[in-house]
């Protein structure tokens, strides 16, 4: 089982100049515990059951580029970039420069986009209103064609790109793998199991209901010639580290209940990333976990 540390919030106490240290220290610490991945949130305003949106929020690719500069083996990615907030050609061409600077570290996290607030705030050019699952699948297939080399025009149901050129191509072979977040069961995870290298499910939604989603995946593999097993299952995970004991069993009851489940790849969201003795905890747990 692979571990992911979301870092969702930047509201430290010693305030806006300490972010930067902060996050290094969150970085390193996760690195030298063994973690496989870290995240960030793909918004401009802190999400409500975070936090007041007023509360400090980095952009989620030039945090990312930072962190790459300070990690050596560690996955970098958004969780997830929603297509609504960026052209489909900048966002991938972030994300080719984000696997070259890391050294083939980049994920590709990306979604249709839930939170309209913000696109309307900020008059960002694509609200929920604006055909975004065309859009979502029009990126994808934009992405493997850019990763591809191939420069000839790109035509889909909403963007028209003459001369998608790409370079430096990214590290990653064939490309970053793209993880796809959301668990629309007619179309998220129908591009899942077209385009996708991995899925992305909230586990606290319930036990019954991951599983259920991930039979709607099976199906769809199955109807579009898709290896099931190809496709990587994470999941975010909502969890309150209070001391080594709490990490020691219930993180590796809920992991083995995920595997359990057909999940790899847990992400946790664990609130209090900034407290840095986890790191130092976290360390033997991660081992175990690798193990199941």
């Amino acid at each position: 089982m692979k571990v992911g540390i979301q870092i969702n919030r930047f509201n430290y106490p010693d305030g806006d100049s300490s972010i930067r240290n902060m996050l290094r220290s969150i970085a390193l610490g996760a690195e030298q515990a063994g973690v496989d991945s870290l995240w960030v949130m793909d918004h401009f305003f802190q999400i409500g059951h975070l936090g007041p949106k007023t509360d400090p929020m980095m952009e989620a690719y030039t945090t990312l580029g930072y962190l790459a500069g300070v990690t050596e083996k560690t996955m970098l990615g958004t969780l997830v970039t929603g297509v609504i907030y960026r052209e489909p050609a900048l966002l991938i061409k972030a994300v080719t420069t984000l696997d070259v600077v890391s050294g083939g570290r980049a994920y590709f996290g990306i979604g249709a986009g839930w939170n309209d607030e913000e696109a309307t705030a900020l008059a960002l050019p694509n609200p929920l209103t604006s055909q975004r699952f065309d859009r979502l699948e029009d990126t994808l297939k934009l992405a493997k064609q850019m990763w591809s080399g191939d420069e000839k025009p790109f035509k889909g149901k909403v963007y028209d790109l003459p001369e998608p050129i790409n370079q430096p191509q990214a590290l990653s072979k064939p490309h970053p793998p793209i993880m796809i977040g959301g668990g629309g069961e007619q179309k998220t995870l129908r591009m899942v199991a077209e385009y996708g290298d991995a899925c992305n499910l909230f586990w606290n939604a319930g036990d019954s209901v991951v599983k259920h989603k991930l039979d709607v995946l099976r199906q769809h593999c199955d109807d579009v010639g898709r290896d099931y097993d190809e496709i990587e299952k994470t999941a975010l995970v909502g969890f309150s580290v209070v001391d080594a004991v709490n990490l020691q069993n219930d993180l590796v009851s809920t992991a083995k209940e995920m595997k359990e489940a057909g999940f790899s790849h847990l992400i946790l969201r664990i609130g209090n990333e900034d407290d840095l003795s986890i790191y130092s905890k976290l360390g033997s747990v991660v081992d175990r976990l690798h193990e199941l």
